[in-house]
């Protein structure tokens, strides 16, 4: 499985950095406009940061002609750049011209399973079905949904991969693993709370407690 982070910041990159392999970065304008930088200089700076991870950066125009102009200059930015694109009409027209030049796209604000065949079929790089989202409105199943968008794309050998989003705790991860999904991308705080349980911590002050009331020392 592939792991992302979801953030605009480049600070947040460097801090996962230090102690987790990530595969790569999501962005969106809400991220980026958070980041208090530039478009271009808040994608190139976490592009810097992962030169080797697949950054995905939005574009915002919604006529074909702007969308097409957008992408291009986006992909500009970095060799690494995944081109962000809504699902509709010209999005879709836009990733299939997109992959007839050779530019990876990721397909976002994916709710349902025909979505994900239209997305597919398009030559989408990624397909970013929202978890939270279709969670907080309980008209579907996230988990239903992404577990039949992983098994359509497998089983007519599309080229796409199914990319978890809007992971809003730990069990949205669990269950994407459960489900085999391709990729997710995970937030900065549901990150950094992965690596801690209650029992780790008990344990790590339990073996402390012991090694002390020895008088044990490493170099001896």
């Amino acid at each position: 499985m592939k792991l992302f982070l979801d953030t605009g910041f480049s600070e947040e990159v460097k801090s996962v950095r230090e102690w987790c392999s990530i595969d790569g970065v999501t962005t969106n304008p809400s991220l980026i406009a958070k980041s208090g930088k530039s478009f271009r200089q808040a994608v190139g700076d976490i592009c810097e940061v992962l030169p080797d991870g697949d950054i995905s950066a939005e574009i915002i125009s919604m006529e074909y002609s702007q969308m097409l102009e957008e992408a291009l200059s986006i992909s500009d930015i970095s060799k690494n750049i995944v081109i962000k694109i809504p699902v509709s009409e010209q999005g879709l027209r836009l990733t299939e011209e997109l992959s007839r030049r050779g530019i990876r796209t990721n397909l976002t604000l994916v709710f349902s399973l025909p979505q994900v065949l239209l997305c597919a079929k398009a030559g989408a790089t990624y397909i970013s079905v929202f978890m939270g989202r279709i969670d907080d409105i309980a008209f579907d199943n996230a988990v239903n949904i992404l577990s039949n968008a992983v098994s359509v794309v497998e089983k007519y050998h599309y080229s796409s991969e199914i990319l978890a989003a809007s992971i809003r705790h730990p069990v949205h991860l669990v269950q994407t693993m459960q489900e085999g999904v391709h990729a997710v991308t995970v937030p900065y705080s549901v990150l950094k709370g992965l690596y801690k349980h209650p029992l780790t911590s008990s344990g790590i002050d339990r073996f402390m407690l012991d090694w002390e009331a020895a008088g044990l020392d490493l170099q001896k």
